[in-house]
């Protein structure tokens, strides 16, 4: 992943001037919330900006047809493989992931577009995928409560973290389960254009965010 955003934005007062690219990957049987969450937060970050919007928020499907996530929800998703923009901020979602694992296209993109991405993050299972695409290797890393003990059993040398909303470690930030990746979201979009417009945010979202989290990273 690149990680200097100063090589290639400008820079205004901390704020990023230059609307970021969030790439959101979704997928049959993906979990709703765990797209929609993230979903919700950049496009109202983005509508209750001051300035210019600072998110432009898309869906990609691997083909671009209609997606049928959890209990039947469809989707259509703006992009496919072939005819997304540039990623900034890539978002790997969870839900019935397996079949996903097993698809090599679907693997080999994540782990592409994971090193053009600026930043990574995964939804609750969606830590498995971005394990067997390589960009997950040895960090600390949560995910959804119930799946915690598979992580650890297959991927033990990932640093599985129980009872955390968010950790970022290693260029990547992994959420808990389903309604922790909106935490998780307001975290980015304090870290990419300030506090108060993701407390603005959660203000317009009615949400009580939840900021503690685990993070590495250098602040």
């Amino acid at each position: 992943m690149c990680t200097c955003l100063s090589v290639w934005r400008s820079w205004h007062g901390g704020r990023i001037l230059k609307p970021l690219n969030i790439g959101i990957y979704i997928y049959d049987q993906a979990e709703v919330l765990d797209f929609s969450g993230p979903f919700e937060v950049f496009t109202t970050a983005s509508r209750v900006s001051a300035g210019d919007e600072p998110f432009n928020v898309f869906l990609i499907g691997e083909t671009g047809a209609i997606v049928t996530a959890r209990a039947g929800y469809r989707v259509i998703p703006d992009y496919g493989f072939d005819n997304h923009p540039k990623i900034d901020v890539l978002i790997i979602v969870g839900g019935m992931h397996v079949d996903e694992m097993n698809k090599p296209k679907v693997i080999d993109w994540v782990a592409r577009q994971a090193k053009k991405s600026t930043y990574v993050a995964c939804v609750c299972t969606g830590a498995f995928l971005l394990a067997r695409a390589g960009v997950l290797q040895n960090q600390k890393v949560t995910t959804h409560g119930e799946d915690l003990s598979d992580l650890k059993a297959q991927l033990p040398k990932l640093d599985a973290i129980e009872a955390a909303r968010w950790v970022e470690d290693g260029g990547v930030i992994s959420s808990g389960g389903i309604s922790a990746g909106i935490d998780m979201s307001l975290n980015l979009v304090a870290k990419l254009q300030g506090e108060p417009l993701a407390e603005k945010t959660a203000r317009q979202m009615e949400f009580v965010w939840t900021r503690s989290g685990i993070s590495t990273e250098p602040h």
